[in-house]
C-alpha cells in the first residue's frame, strides 16, 4: 500500500543499531530486537524501529545489481519530485504538476511517464549535504564521506579525500561475474571546466585495481565500438582464443619481472579487456544493434538515453554496478546539463526533462517485463539541488540544503514518499536523509551490512558506510 512516512526515530536509532552491533546481538541473520530493546533498556520508540526488521530481513540481499543514474549538474527538487504548485509564483516556476500512482505525490508536468510508474519508486524529498559545489557535494554523494572542506569547487582527489566511490567497493567486494567487471561507468567522468575530474570517482585508498571500469563512449553513434573490445578485421573469435592461449603462456615466463606499479596497472587492464572481449557475455552485452529499434526509440535515441540502455544489458549480463552520468552536449545552454544557471526553465522543457523522462521510464518498464527490476535497484540522483530563488540569468543556482533523490527495485517499497522540504524546497522539514545514508542503503540492498570491513592497500580495516539503513523505505 503507497505510504508517506516521515522520519520517527530515525536519528536516535542510529545509536541504538550502532550498539546492538557491539554487543553482538544483531546480525545478518536477524535475532529478535524486540526481546533485545528490553534486555538492554532501549526506548519504546526504539523497539518499534526495531520491528520494521521483517521489511528489513526481507529487502537484504535483494538486488543483485545497482544502477546510478546520476544527473551530475543538479536537477532542480522544484521541478522534478518536489514541485510547489502553492509556493509563491517567483520561486516556484511556470510548470504545473501532475499526479501520479502514488496517492499524495504529485510532480513536475514535465516527467509524465514516469508518473505513471511511481507505485515502483520511492521519493526522498529531503537529502542534504549542505554543500553548494559540485565537486565535494557530489564527492559527498558519490562515497558516503563529506568532502573536507565542504564547499569547494574544482577539487580534485587528493588526501583526505580519498574515500572509495560506492561503485569501486562493490568492484573490491565483486571484482568479476561471469568474466565481466564489477563495476562499470558510462559514457564519461564527471568533470568540472578544465577537465578537473570530481574526487571520489575511483578507488582511492583501495587501490587503483578496484577502479570502476570507466567506458569513453557514444552507443548512439553507428559506429559504436567499445575501445579494446572489437577483434580487428583480419581475427575472427578461434583465432583470437589461439592468440590468447600464446600470451598466457608467454606472461607465465615474463610475470616475475612485472612487479612495476604501472606495468601492473597496465597489466590489470589489459586482463580486464581480455576478460572482456574473449567472454560471450561481454562481447553480447555491448551489442547494442540487436536491441529492436523500438527499444532504442522508446529510450531515445541520445547518447546518454542509449548509455541507460547499455546499463540494463550489463547488468542483464552480470556487471554488479553501472554507474551514467550525465554527459555534456555542446550545441545546448548550460553545457547541455542540469547546472542550469541560465534558461533553466527553457532547457529543462526543451531537452533535459523530456530525455529524462523517457529514457528513466523506459528502464523501469523494461527490468519490470524482463523480471528484472525486483533483483536491481536503480538510485536516480544528482550532487545537490537547485535554489529556490532564480537569479538574474533566468537560472536557479547550486543548493546542497535539501534535495530530493528516488530509488527503484531490488528491495525498495515502491509509492513510498519520505521526508519533506519546506513551502519553497529551501530546507528539511522532516525525514532527513544524508549522503551516507543512502550508500549504506544501496549496500545494504546488495546484502552487505552497512558495518562491513573492508581494507585499504596498507592493510587497514574500512567500513564501507558511516550512515544508516533508510528502513521506511524498504
Amino acid at each position: 500500500m503507497p505510504t508517506i512516512d516521515n522520519d520517527g526515530s530515525k536519528r536516535h536509532a542510529r545509536v541504538t543499531r550502532r550498539r546492538l552491533i557491539r554487543l553482538g546481538t544483531l546480525g545478518i541473520g536477524g535475532i529478535s530486537l524486540a526481546h533485545s530493546s528490553v534486555s538492554h533498556g532501549i526506548s519504546a520508540n526504539d523497539a518499534t524501529s526495531a520491528m520494521m526488521n521483517t521489511n528489513i530481513r526481507s529487502s537484504f540481499g535483494r538486488a543483485k545489481s545497482v544502477i546510478l543514474i546520476f544527473l551530475n549538474g543538479g536537477p532542480a527538487q522544484q521541478e522534478t519530485w518536489d514541485p510547489k504548485p502553492e509556493g509563491q509564483v517567483d520561486l516556484r516556476g511556470p510548470y504545473s504538476v501532475i499526479a501520479t500512482k502514488t496517492p499524495g505525490l504529485n510532480v513536475c508536468e514535465l516527467m509524465p511517464r514516469t508518473a505513471m510508474l511511481t507505485d515502483k519508486i520511492a521519493v526522498l524529498r529531503a537529502v542534504v549535504t549542505n554543500d553548494n559545489a559540485h565537486s565535494s557535494s557530489g564527492y559527498s554523494m558519490l562515497t558516503g564521506v563529506p568532502h573536507v572542506p565542504a564547499n569547494i569547487e574544482s577539487a580534485t582527489a587528493k588526501a583526505p579525500n580519498l574515500h572509495p566511490s560506492a561503485d569501486s567497493v562493490i568492484r573490491y567486494l565483486r571484482p568479476v561475474r561471469h568474466g565481466l567487471p564489477g563495476s562499470v561507468v558510462l559514457p564519461e567522468h564527471i568533470w568540472n571546466d578544465g577537465n578537473f575530474p570530481w574526487p571520489g570517482q575511483d578507488a582511492g585508498f583501495l587501490g587503483r585495481k578496484h577502479d570502476p571500469w570507466l567506458i569513453h563512449c557514444d552507443p548512439n553513434s553507428p559506429q559504436f565500438n567499445v575501445p579494446d573490445l572489437a577483434f580487428p578485421d583480419d581475427i575472427s573469435s578461434k583465432r583470437f582464443d589461439t592468440r590468447r592461449s600464446l600470451l598466457e603462456q608467454v606472461n607465465q615466463r615474463v610475470e616475475e619481472t612485472l612487479r612495476n606499479p604501472l606495468v601492473s596497472q597496465y597489466s590489470e587492464e589489459s586482463r580486464q579487456a581480455l576478460g572482456l572481449l574473449s567472454a560471450s557475455a561481454g562481447r553480447k552485452a555491448f551489442d547494442l544493434a540487436s536491441e529492436p529499434d523500438s527499444i532504442r526509440d522508446r529510450y531515445g535515441r541520445s547518447r546518454w538515453a542509449q548509455s541507460v540502455l547499455l546499463s540494463r544489458r550489463l547488468v542483464e549480463a552480470g556487471v554488479s554496478i553501472v554507474r551514467i552520468n550525465w554527459p555534456r552536449i555542446a550545441d545546448k545552454p548550460n553545457q547541455g546539463g542540469w547546472d542550469t544557471h541560465a534558461s533553466h526553465n527553457e532547457a529543462i522543457k526543451d531537452f533535459l526533462m523530456p530525455m529524462m523522462d523517457n529514457a528513466y521510464s523506459a528502464l523501469l518498464e523494461d527490468l519490470d517485463q524482463r523480471g528484472l527490476l525486483d533483483s536491481t535497484l536503480v538510485v536516480w540522483l544528482g550532487e545537490f539541488g537547485r535554489t529556490p530563488k532564480y537569479n538574474t540569468n533566468g537560472g536557479r543556482d547550486h543548493w546542497g540544503h535539501v534535495f530530493s533523490i528516488a530509488m527503484a527495485g531490488g528491495g525498495v517499497r515502491g509509492g513510498t514518499i519520505y521526508g519533506a522540504s519546506d513551502k519553497d524546497a529551501a530546507f528539511p522539514v522532516e525525514g532527513r536523509v544524508e549522503p551516507h545514508d543512502v550508500i549504506a542503503t544501496i549496500f545494504h540492498c546488495l546484502g552487505y551490512h552497512p558495518d562491513k570491513e573492508i581494507h585499504d592497500t596498507l592493510g587497514r580495516p574500512v567500513l564501507i558506510s558511516r550512515g544508516d539503513v533508510i528502513q521506511p523505505i524498504l
